[in-house]
């Protein structure tokens, strides 16, 4: 069973996505920051990381950074609703920096699984190219 960690600040979006991918026989891990999910890679590493970019005390490019650093091999998706730049600003940044994929909120949940198994297929076959 493949181990996927979710960083999300909002507890309801978070409970939502972990319940999606548990229903998908995957084993979830969750972080309400960077921080947090940080301290939980370094006893748990997962296939995949789904993060929100904007978030207090770590944001999801600090942690999209510090991830590639330490495990490059982890797949990532990043996810935003926004804030004072665009959506889609601070994702294509989350995409420089090394996210395979990325959702504007609200999205889809149907791509957004077929996304996260294209990931973890790739993850656990040893492709470390972004789809």
């Amino acid at each position: 069973m493949s181990t996927i960690l979710i960083i999300e600040d909002d507890t309801d979006l978070r409970k939502m996505l972990a319940k999606l991918l548990e229903r998908e026989n995957y084993k979830v891990l969750e972080a309400g920051n960077g921080l947090e999910a940080l301290q939980i890679i370094d006893y748990y590493i997962p296939k995949l990381v789904i993060t929100d970019i904007i978030m207090p005390d770590q944001d999801g490019i600090g942690t999209i950074n510090e991830l590639k650093k330490r495990y490059p091999e982890i797949k990532i998706i990043a996810i935003s609703g926004g804030g004072r730049m665009l959506s889609k600003d601070y994702l294509g940044i989350a995409k420089i920096l090394g996210a395979h994929h990325t959702f504007s909120k609200p999205f889809d949940t149907k791509l957004f699984l077929d996304k996260v198994h294209e990931l973890i297929t790739m993850a656990e076959s040893g492709n470390n190219h972004s789809a």
